[in-house]
């Protein structure tokens, strides 16, 4: 028999990594190019009044940066979207893996859980305000709140689609209630899980802004606010720079979750 031989294949970096890198140079290509006409028309097709130009944008978010209050407010609304985040997600996650594999109580409760769903959280701000104040914790509950239901119906429909054939099978192994839920129902539903993470990351900070939006003197919707009570339109789009910026790095770390908790998935699978 003719033995096998194994050859290495040592790649260039671009080879490796070229797909990833031209996605990123067309990203930022076309940022430049919107960046650069949104300049050079602003004063011409457009009142800058109502639209502001990138330049008065930098400039206001150096000033900001400067002064301290860019720092100081960031610093507030990221307090509440991350412990608001992290509070909706756990309780979403939780909640979703216990109801989901009670069969029978999630059809009890079903409907109840969607008609509370269907409660625009801007809503809740008032009611939230005369709860709990004000504070900080006003607004992580509410990002909590808007953040919980996304995690749980994702987490829920994760664990409901698990393959039936995979859990036979660990019985039929002797496998107890315990080993099928560690071993077959936790890392199977992971995707659903990761995939209510990534959308609720949004709207943790929709929660957390409306709420100082609502009523607060500090944080980014507070700077949105008057910015906005003062036609500063600049200060606006600068606010929702940073906001953007915000998203993305929280989208960045699940992300880096999603790459690890899909390591066991064949190839083929994963996203």
């Amino acid at each position: 028999m003719t033995a096998i031989q194994t050859v290495r294949l040592d790649r260039a970096w671009w080879g490796r990594h070229g797909g990833t890198a031209t996605v990123w140079s067309l990203r930022a290509l076309l940022v430049v190019a919107l960046l650069v006409v949104w300049e050079l028309t602003a004063e011409r097709w457009f009142d800058i009044t109502f639209t502001s130009r990138p330049s008065d944008i930098w400039t206001r978010l150096v000033q900001w940066h400067q002064d301290g209050t860019l720092w100081s407010n960031t610093w507030i609304t990221v307090q509440e979207v991350v412990y608001g985040f992290l509070l909706g997600a756990a309780a979403g996650a939780l909640t979703g893996f216990v109801l989901a594999s009670a069969r029978a109580l999630y059809q009890v409760l079903d409907p109840f859980i969607m008609a509370l769903y269907a409660i625009p959280k801007v809503a809740l701000a008032p009611l939230f305000i005369v709860w709990f104040g004000i504070g900080m914790h006003m607004k992580v509950l509410l990002a909590a709140a808007t953040v919980f239901f996304l995690v749980f119906l994702n987490t829920a429909a994760g664990v409901r689609e698990v393959d039936r054939g995979l859990i036979d099978a660990v019985r039929l192994m002797g496998g107890r209630r315990r080993e099928i839920m560690v071993k077959v129902v936790i890392p199977s539903s992971m995707t659903g899980l990761l995939t209510g993470l990534k959308v609720a990351i949004p709207y943790a900070l929709i929660g957390a802004v409306i709420g100082e939006l609502v009523a607060s003197n500090r944080g980014l919707g507070y700077l949105i606010n008057d910015a906005a009570a003062q036609f500063d339109t600049a200060g606006v789009f600068a606010t929702l720079v940073v906001l953007s910026v915000i998203a993305a790095l929280l989208n960045l770390v699940v992300g880096l979750l999603d790459r690890r908790a899909s390591r066991w998935k064949p190839l083929g699978e994963e996203r």
